[in-house]
């Protein structure tokens, strides 16, 4: 089996191996739920399916998730308060569930961007809603692209964010400032418990906007 490790303060035990819904966005019915079926004979426990407006072929049953310890995450795009509310419920009517696990703030890394959703009216609003209402239980912010550890701390500084995800690997490791960033991140979250997530562990280059649809991620 997985090894599992807490993710965070969330009272998760989470296996070091998450699954990522973007696997599925160009699968039959059928084949997305023989690989659901895998996940789970292997003990995978933390999934990410895609957020209810992106482009999906099949539909994730996890009606019966919670009885089989699987943590649910999702995350909205959205910058606006009420899209992202829209999104979140729309989210929770694709899933089947009453509530989801982790809600994140997706690619949250564009300076104009971040100021809408982080702000008065914006999507972080949202989430706060929806944890207050039972909708969720965490939120989280994700993010790529080689300024995404400067922004995270930002973001971390200036909400208590339950977890953070972003890239990790051999040539991302290989520049000095983004190494400087990402440690100075993982510091900073690991003395206040903040689950980190990283992804992209297998990668010919940087990661950029171009890709950010990964299969799978590590929890640290």
């Amino acid at each position: 089996m997985i090894e599992k490790i807490p993710f965070g303060r969330t009272g998760h035990l989470s296996t070091r191996l998450l699954f990522g819904g973007a696997a599925l966005s160009q699968v039959s019915q059928d084949t997305a739920d023989r690989a659901l079926d895998q996940i789970l004979e292997y003990g995978i426990n933390h999934w990410i399916p895609l957020p209810a407006t992106a482009t999906q072929n099949c539909v994730w049953d996890v009606d019966g998730s919670p009885s089989q310890g699987v943590f649910l995450a999702t995350k909205t795009g959205m910058r606006t308060y009420i899209e992202a509310r829209d999104q979140i419920q729309k989210s929770l009517e694709r899933l089947h569930v009453d509530q989801i696990d982790l809600i994140q703030l997706h690619y949250l890394v564009d300076p104009e961007q971040w100021t809408i959703a982080m702000g008065p009216g914006g999507a972080l609003e949202a989430a706060i809603e929806a944890r207050d209402k039972g909708w969720v239980k965490f939120i989280g912010v994700t993010g790529h692209d080689i300024t995404v550890a400067t922004m995270h701390t930002r973001a971390v500084a200036r909400f208590d964010f339950d977890s953070i995800l972003l890239p990790y690997n051999y040539t991302m490791s290989r520049n000095p400032q983004y190494m400087a960033e990402f440690e100075a991140l993982v510091a900073q979250c690991t003395a206040r418990n903040i689950a980190v997530q990283t992804i992209k562990s297998i990668s010919r280059g940087a990661c950029t906007r171009a890709g950010t649809h990964g299969g799978t991620c590590m929890s640290r």
